[in-house]
């Protein structure tokens, strides 16, 4: 169940002949941990010749993945994508003349392979992403990308946030009808589900298109409802 719920409500009656509406405004809010974790990191190597820039980054990539494993990530959780490899070029100048022509001379190539470990030793992982500078003392020029941060029960999660929130809008029509005095609620009307925000923990930014944050391992989820009742 929800652990903390907080409840942000506004209900107002909408004259309707011939029923009286109340329309309710209800949220729930969790603290959750994620369970997944994604780390990329990159090397790239440069050269007068295509083959000896690839040659470099290959050598650098076997000898990070081996790093990796050997600090206990599974081999089953890193990925090695295909080298990419491109020639760069300078801008040189001729003079010609009076004039100073302008032409793209080839300066080299250089390679590059991204190195991805998507695992759910969250701790490990994080770990190493803080340490894989060490492979800077060996001459390999790798280039950390900061982790990003999955929850893998999400879907199922919403559903029951869902559900609390829709019962913090009927609790607080309950209130404001009870407040009201003879009135009562009565029959559901409409649902409407806003939008759901996955925000770093303690936040409570807000967006039209709801947030799905990936930067931090804890998070709020926020769900918010939108509930019509009949006034009997």
């Amino acid at each position: 169940m929800v652990a903390s719920t907080s409840i942000a409500a506004s209900a107002w009656y909408e004259v309707k002949s011939p029923r009286d509406t109340i329309r309710v405004t209800g949220s729930a809010t969790k603290r959750i941990e994620s369970d997944l974790i994604e780390w990329d990191s990159t090397i790239r190597h440069t050269a007068t010749r295509q083959a000896d820039a690839y040659r470099e980054v290959r050598k650098d990539v076997e000898t990070t993945v081996a790093y990796l494993e050997k600090q206990g990530i599974a081999k089953e959780d890193i990925r090695v994508s295909s080298a990419s490899v491109y020639a760069y070029y300078e801008l040189e100048y001729e003079q010609v003349g009076t004039e100073a022509v302008s032409h793209n001379r080839l300066a080299g190539y250089s390679a590059q392979q991204t190195i991805t470990v998507t695992s759910k030793e969250v701790e490990l992982v994080e770990r190493v992403s803080r340490e894989v500078s060490a492979l800077l003392d060996q001459d390999i020029p790798i280039e950390s990308s900061t982790p990003q941060y999955h929850y893998t029960g999400l879907e199922e999660l919403k559903v029951e946030m869902l559900a609390a929130a829709a019962a913090d809008a009927r609790e607080r029509a309950d209130e404001i009808l009870a407040s009201a005095g003879d009135a009562h609620r009565g029959s559901l009307i409409d649902t409407h589900m806003g939008v759901i925000n996955i925000n770093p923990a303690n936040s409570s930014a807000t967006s039209w298109e709801g947030n799905n944050d990936k930067s931090s391992l804890h998070k709020d989820i926020i769900t918010i409802v939108h509930v019509t009742y009949e006034v009997e």
